[in-house]
């Protein structure tokens, strides 16, 4: 009777745990936060979701700091996911992505993979036409960030960098806080502090698609840059330390236009070189966080979205290298130039070239960056 008893009190549990299993509840845009834990060398993964009273809803995992989705009202009403991402933890962890990452200890690009600190030759991976990108081949979009949420609107995730990371120097503590605004705004706060001298800048690399519909392509999106030149690259996408006017090119977005047809204009030979828009543009907002350093505007949903910086620069990527091998969320394939990526920082290359703003981070000095992405709507 007693080993009946406890069968049928094991069965009840068993049930139990099924149900909620199968209870669990799905976020707004159809992710199940089961699908995001698991263990990566000893850290925990898992989905946080942050929700304000306008509508808005931001799923984040703390692999790689990424924006999973982003719930946005169109002119109609409706709720529409605007950024690209994958709806399981494996698919970021198993395919080479940048999706949604908080990219570091250094967004964009270092030539040949080499810094020079108080006179120091110091190499780093060489993952990208023989250079140093995002970080290197394990930067921190493919590490665990600690999580902790804050409140419903607020998540603090944390990177405690060995020195050696990726060859880069110094004990590093950073964070990267979100914040979901009540107007609609994702707040980006980016700090850090390191116990030896180093190079950091920090962004984030969400693709976004405000038609809602990354199956066809981002490129009808119409966007705005409060910038006047770029920071030319050569044939590898590295910048060569000179400046080029935008006027009279396809990267003058001074006017708002659409990205298509520019975005092919090959006889354009920076456009060539990136295949497309893959350029860091020279902001003209000086570091004022008031004024909108780029807009991009959907005509088929209506969404908006106004991007501040207190950096420097704004990397326009446009999904050139997206070629229909991957399979994102709701079984969209990712074909080339699905989404546009609108990463803030400082400019490419920075720690080898003297004549802009410093990337360097010392002992006792505290990095600081912001970024934000607010959305609105025009009908």
């Amino acid at each position: 009777m007693k080993r009946t008893v406890l069968l049928a009190g094991i069965a009840a549990l068993t049930m139990s745990a099924c149900n909620q299993k199968t209870e669990t509840k799905l976020t707004e845009s159809g992710l199940n936060p089961v699908n995001f834990e698991t263990t990566v060398n000893g850290a925990t993964t898992g989905l946080y979701t942050l929700k304000n009273n306008a509508g808005m809803e931001v799923c984040i995992t703390n692999f790689g700091g990424r924006i999973v989705s982003i719930m946005v009202p169109d002119k109609n009403g409706e709720k529409q996911d605007v950024v690209l991402g994958f709806d399981n933890i494996a698919d970021y962890i198993n395919i080479p992505s940048d999706f949604g990452a908080s990219i570091g200890r250094y967004a964009n690009r270092i030539a040949q993979g080499k810094i020079v600190l108080d006179g120091d030759t110091i190499q780093l991976p060489q993952n990208n036409f023989g250079h140093c990108l995002h970080g290197g081949p394990t930067g921190w979009q493919y590490q665990v960030y600690e999580a902790a949420l804050q409140n419903d609107s607020t998540l603090l995730l944390t990177m405690k960098s060995a020195d050696g990371d990726n060859n880069f120097p110094g004990n590093v503590t950073a964070n990267v806080t979100y914040t979901l605004t009540s107007d609609n705004a994702i707040d980006i706060a980016y700090d850090a502090t390191t116990d030896k001298k180093t190079v950091i800048n920090m962004t984030n690399h969400s693709y976004f698609n405000l038609n809602g519909n990354p199956s066809e392509s981002g490129m009808n999106q119409i966007l705005y840059i409060a910038s006047d030149s770029i920071t030319p690259v050569d044939n590898t996408y590295m910048t060569t330390g000179e400046m080029l006017a935008v006027a009279g090119t396809p990267f003058d977005f001074t006017t708002p236009k659409a990205i298509a047809p520019d975005v092919t204009a090959f006889e354009n030979e920076q456009v060539k070189f990136g295949n497309g828009f893959d350029h860091n543009w020279v902001l003209n907002t000086k570091g004022d966080l008031s004024q909108v350093a780029a807009k991009m505007t959907s005509p088929v949903t209506g969404i908006t979205l106004e991007v501040y910086t207190d950096e420097p620069g704004i990397q326009v990527y446009t999904g050139n290298f997206l070629d229909g091998t991957v399979t994102g969320k709701k079984g969209i394939v990712y074909q080339q130039r699905a989404s546009v990526c609108l990463e803030t920082q400082h400019y490419p290359d920075s720690p080898n070239k003297p004549q802009w703003p410093s990337v360097i981070l010392e002992p006792g000095q505290t990095y600081h960056s912001r970024c934000i992405f607010k959305f609105g709507v025009e009908k």
